[in-house]
């Protein structure tokens, strides 16, 4: 197999953006629908197909040649499987409430449903796969997201300004445990409360960070978004659940690891991700998808947390390299501005033009990529070459 170009679904969640995906590839804008993330993978979910005249799927592909397009290697340590998932994401709108499973809650969660005979089509099923899924977003504009549980004797000053009655018996333990206990109980306690209840403490909430204004200046930015997101998901009580995370700003080429167990949110803007190849997620609120809120509060991990962007490190070709301790995926960037020769992993690689144009020669000849373009290179290619005034993203699995 040589290195080909990728035709790539997109899937059209309502949070999408209806212009980033569109304008990478050149389309005219906006789109019909919100296009949400461009999938370049081989996940059972949705495949990338091979522009080569067959229209094989990138699973077919491989599963017909794993030596050649994974690797001895690689398809030995991943069951004959790409392990990773690489989208561009592009978020209009906030994302719902969630986590996801380390691997021996995916494949307990998974197990479960089927021996309950919960189809894997059926909208409530929590569990898609056996796989974990720790993932990496790297932004392409500026991006915002929530991450992790903020320090506790910060979100104390937080709801202090917001003043809402109804919330002070569900923050006492903030005040009263140790910062595991008092998260989980704050959280699980909100989370489960009845329906009525819920819903009152939403727009309570609401109506609290609708006075409050630019009175707190602390948290304007995190009473800026919990306005929109109340605005968005009137009586969800997810809209508290968000209040308790770190809002995070990244600016281009900025980062942030996600772990499995690590509520979080992306909030907007757009990005390249990368992934284990799994579909798992668990939601709690903010959305209108199925929530599973006893699964959630079972894998999140009730630390607090003071995330920072995560930056590239350089090595000596000019690639810019994200550090993750992710054993399915590696994920960097190059700006080819003069000819670089480039030594494959020797495992499968997808390569993705994000800006400008690249010229990349393999040994079946030279491919004239554009920005939006993204290609599949094989375990069997040996080195490849790139040079162009443009971005490429390079996905690939570290060596062990």
């Amino acid at each position: 197999m040589k290195v080909t170009r990728l035709s790539c679904p997109i899937r059209p969640y309502a949070w999408g953006s209806r212009t980033f995906i569109a304008a990478l590839q050149g389309r005219p804008t906006p789109s019909r629908e919100p296009e949400a993330e461009l999938w370049m993978g081989a996940h059972p979910g949705d495949h990338a197909e091979l522009l080569d005249g067959s229209k094989r799927r990138l699973d077919r592909a491989i599963s017909e040649d794993p030596a050649s397009t994974l690797g001895a290697g690689v398809a030995q340590r991943f069951d004959g499987q790409l392990p990773f998932l690489m989208k561009v994401l592009a978020a209009a709108e906030p994302l719902s409430l969630q986590a996801h499973p380390n691997r021996a809650q995916a494949e307990a969660g998974f197990a479960a449903e089927e021996a309950a005979g919960v189809p894997l089509s059926d909208a409530a099923r929590s569990y898609k796969d056996r796989g974990h899924k720790p993932e990496l977003i790297v932004a392409l504009t500026p991006f915002f997201a929530l991450c992790g549980f903020r320090n506790i004797a910060a979100t104390r000053r937080l709801f202090a300004a917001l003043a809402v009655p109804e919330l002070a018996p569900f923050l006492a333990p903030l005040a009263e445990a140790s910062p595991t206990l008092a998260l989980a109980h704050v959280f699980e306690q909100l989370m489960s409360a009845p329906q009525h209840l819920q819903q009152q403490i939403a727009t309570q909430t609401l109506a609290a960070l609708e006075r409050t204004g630019p009175a707190a200046p602390e948290f304007g930015s995190e009473f800026e978004w919990g306005r929109r997101i109340g605005r968005l998901y009137p009586g969800d009580v997810g809209l508290v659940g968000a209040l308790l995370l770190n809002l995070v700003r990244l600016e281009p080429f900025e980062a942030l690891y996600l772990p499995a167990g690590n509520l979080h949110a992306y909030l907007d803007g757009a990005g390249v991700e990368i992934m284990a190849s799994s579909d798992n997620v668990l939601r709690g609120g903010l959305t209108k998808k199925a929530v599973n809120v006893p699964e959630l509060v079972r894998v999140l991990e009730f630390v607090e947390l003071e995330p920072s962007p995560l930056r590239a490190r350089d090595n000596e070709l000019g690639e810019h390299v994200y550090p993750t301790p992710a054993a399915e995926f590696r994920l960097s960037y190059l700006k080819p501005s003069h000819p670089i020769t480039l030594a494959t992993s020797g495992g499968p690689e997808i390569f993705l033009v994000t800006d400008g144009d690249v010229r990349l020669g393999a040994s079946g000849g030279e491919l004239a990529l554009q920005r939006g373009d993204a290609v599949f290179v094989p375990a069997s290619e040996p080195a490849l070459t790139l040079e162009g005034p443009g971005t490429i993203f390079r996905a690939s699995v570290p060596a062990t």
